[in-house]
């Protein structure tokens, strides 16, 4: 089973519940005040729908999609649109780490590495866009 394949099932394995991303954003928040400021005025349901869509749009790269949907993140989170700094990606990395630790029942470090592994070259594309 290829490194994407297994990502896809640990995902699946743990988004089924909202709460997974309630988890995700109190992790993500309490990594820094500025990242707590940046959803100040956020929807957050809407929010937690977005990002169950980007992390599966990031999976399904990794597993051979077009990089059509991480270019459209990439643009979104750019300094002229949202302003989302590249520094925040690997807090947001680590955060996901730490929840899906709580979600996935077969969470494993090697797992977490495999994790880091698959997404990297998509949140490298996507920080990677914050000057165009």
């Amino acid at each position: 089973m290829s490194d994407a394949d297994k990502v896809f099932q640990s995902y699946g394995r743990s988004c089924n519940n909202m709460v997974f991303f309630e988890d995700f954003y109190a992790i993500f928040m309490s990594k820094s005040p500025d990242i707590l400021n940046m959803f100040a005025n956020t929807d957050m349901e809407a929010q937690r729908a977005l990002l169950r869509s980007g992390i599966l749009w990031l999976v399904m790269h990794a597993r051979g999609m077009p990089d059509t949907k991480i270019r459209a993140l990439g643009e979104s989170h750019s300094k002229k649109n949202m302003d989302v700094k590249p520094m925040y990606y690997h807090l947001w990395l680590d955060a996901l780490m730490e929840t899906l630790a709580r979600h996935d029942p077969e969470f494993t470090p090697e797992l977490e590495q495999t994790w880091r592994r698959t997404l990297q070259p998509s949140i490298d594309m996507i920080a990677g866009m914050y000057e165009s």
